[in-house]
């Protein structure tokens, strides 16, 4: 099982959103420190009533800006909204960093699901999974086969072509977050990669990948073919400061690295492929704290 680091673009609870420069120096050591992945959200805002908005750095021009200065980890989104670029150009997009990266790049894709930022940057919002289901038809065959002819409601790309080709004759690998029924078949049909974002107790994880396999089942897919990805939220509050909302050791993991490591193979012993983690405090000392406990998980 892989295990990655979500890097944090949005502003925190004091307004500071992360800088480059600590971006930059937490991919490297995560890198460093043996780490599989680096991971970044896309949000363009959010607003919630009676708070302040809330500010993100963009996440594509953050993720090419990291795979300049990676030399091996995978550099994933999680997940990239469909909604808010078109869909032949962020194909076009993603073969391009695909071959500044080396072949390192997963694309995660997501319908999206708050309304503030899509009017307040002018996108619209109505029938999402419709628009993402059209995305799909365009994305998916111009990453695997570099054409797609394609004309429907929302989008087209007519007679059109990706040259020069990426460095994987098989593409970039496509990664949908899904939940409802209709999602989760798309992602039956379309996808290399599945997210449920957090992958919570084992229970729900099994429950959760019931409802996977059964939509694999409904299109004719063997469900061993698609990677399973989920969230984490790791917190050593010993260390340093934690978010308001980490009230509890049942809202986060935490303990000992022989502790970590064991959740780590409970969920490996449930059938995820990839873990993908929001680290608190995000600092320099807490990497390398939790780093231990992927060490050890590693190397078992």
């Amino acid at each position: 099982m892989k295990i990655g680091m979500i890097l944090p673009l949005a502003e925190d609870e004091s307004g500071t959103a992360p800088g480059w420069t600590q971006l930059k120096a937490a991919a490297i050591q995560s890198e460093q420190l043996g780490f599989d992945s680096i991971w970044v959200y896309d949000h363009l805002l959010h607003r919630f009533p009676e708070r302040p908005t809330v500010g993100f750095h963009e996440c594509w021009t953050m993720l090419t800006a990291l795979a300049a200065v990676t030399e091996r980890v995978e550099l994933g989104t999680t997940v990239l909204c469909a909604g808010f670029r078109n869909p032949a150009l962020l194909a076009k997009m993603a073969d391009t960093l695909d071959e500044v990266s080396g072949g390192r790049v997963i694309l995660g894709l997501g319908a999206g699901w708050h309304e503030p930022e899509f009017d307040a940057f002018g996108f619209p919002f109505d029938h999402r999974v419709s628009r993402l289901e059209e995305a799909l038809q365009i994305i998916k065959p111009l990453l695997r086969d570099r054409y797609v002819n394609f004309e429907g409601r929302y989008h087209s790309a007519l007679d059109c072509e990706i040259v020069p080709r990426g460095p994987r004759p098989e593409g970039v690998p496509i990664l949908l977050a899904a939940f409802a029924p209709r999602m989760l078949r798309l992602t039956a049909q379309y996808a290399d990669m599945w997210t449920k974002d957090w992958l919570g107790p084992i229970s729900q994880v099994r429950a959760d990948l019931a409802r996977l396999h059964a939509a694999c089942a409904e299109v004719g897919r063997d469900p061993a073919t698609l990677q399973v990805t989920g969230g984490i939220t790791v917190g050593y509050p010993e260390i340093g400061q934690t978010p308001g909302w980490m009230t509890s050791p049942e809202s986060y993991i935490t303990g000992s690295a022989e502790d970590v490591a064991a959740q780590f193979q409970a969920y490996a012993d449930e059938g995820v492929d990839h873990i993908l983690t929001n680290l608190y405090p995000f600092s320099p000392e807490a990497i390398a704290h939790y780093a231990e406990a992927v060490s050890l998980f590693k190397n078992r």
